[in-house]
């Protein structure tokens, strides 16, 4: 029996041995078929800590935070119409109203301006403090963990001989010889605040030192400087980043407490610890004295800590493999 062969149909278009496949020949694709989408290998290490950072809510909450209070401390005197020393002895202790969202206090001055501009100290202090510490820091720290041997032992020597001293005492002791001027309590806490700096530093450096890329780099000529500055401090700097972070709001809880013993910065110039040493006679009688510098200190610490903890998680390699 003799079988039937069915002749070939077609193709769509008309030409002989096209595969068929029911599409019209000159029909667009949608531009997402076919496309592949952006996957984490593709993103770089960059855009990867960025949107880890980003979807650290406590973080990003607090960045927006301490940006509208830095506003607000910059440009205090275009939001109250006041002066910080401005006395009114019509008004002495008046309590927060609308004409003096936070009061007065025992001279009539008007607290809320007093906040504002003794926020502007305060946080410039964290800001100077830890920036010098962390300067100093990474200097010390980079030389140790670099060239190792006798000069890793004489620095780490003197690091933990600062580490050594009683903190505070030295801290008061300091500022009563100097002064109490904004630059003599940035000297005196940058002084103190280097060496957590400079011991990170020196592990990341030791744990880098023998790479590939270090290698490559002395097998190509660099100098030791041009290594250190070009090749490891890049690799070092989310760890600090996140301790430049913390030590800002250490730096303020210290500057806080040295004023609110009387030997930091002094009055008139108002700073938040300052501002809680003059407060402590009126508590009982004017209790928000207390309650907004208080408060001011505690927002501003807290949300300096979460943004430190966001950029430990969104600067951690180990975080890397993690689903961004």
């Amino acid at each position: 029996m003799r079988e039937e062969v069915k002749p070939e149909r077609p193709a769509v278009g008309g030409r002989m041995g096209a595969v068929e496949t029911g599409v019209p020949p000159h029909s667009p694709i949608p531009p997402d078929e076919g496309v592949a989408e952006p996957t984490t290998q593709s993103l770089t290490q960059r855009q990867l800590a960025l949107r880890r950072f980003r979807r650290h809510k406590p973080a990003m909450v607090s960045l927006v935070v301490l940006i509208l209070i830095s506003l607000a401390v910059i440009f205090a005197g275009a939001i109250t119409k006041y002066g910080y020393a401005e006395q009114n002895f019509e008004e002495l202790r008046q309590g927060p109203s609308a004409q003096h969202w936070f009061g007065t206090d025992e001279l009539g001055r008007d607290e809320f301006t007093r906040v504002l501009y003794g926020g502007r100290v305060s946080l410039a202090v964290g800001i100077c403090v830890a920036l010098s510490a962390a300067l100093i820091g990474t200097l010390v720290g980079s030389l140790a963990g670099y060239y190792g041997g006798r000069l890793d032992n004489l620095l780490m020597r003197i690091t933990d001989l600062f580490l050594s001293f009683p903190f505070l005492v030295i801290l008061i002791i300091g500022s009563t010889v100097l002064g109490g001027s904004i630059f003599d309590i940035v000297l005196v806490l940058s002084l103190f605040f280097w060496m957590p700096d400079a011991r990170i530093v020196r592990g990341v450096f030791l744990s880098l030192k023998e790479k590939e890329f270090v290698e490559a780099a002395r097998a190509s000529g660099s100098s030791d400087r041009r290594i250190i500055t070009s090749n490891l401090i890049p690799n070092a700097m989310g760890p600090i980043i996140v301790n430049v972070t913390l030590s800002v709001a250490a730096a303020i809880l210290t500057e806080s407490v040295l004023s609110f013993l009387g030997f930091g910065i002094q009055p008139p110039t108002p700073t938040w610890g300052n501002l809680l040493d003059s407060a402590q006679s009126q508590m009982l009688v004017a209790p928000w004295l207390v309650w907004f510098p208080g408060l001011a200190i505690l927002v501003v610490v807290l949300c300096v800590n979460f943004l430190g903890d966001g950029l430990r998680d969104a600067l951690d390699p180990q975080q890397q493999g993690a689903k961004a």
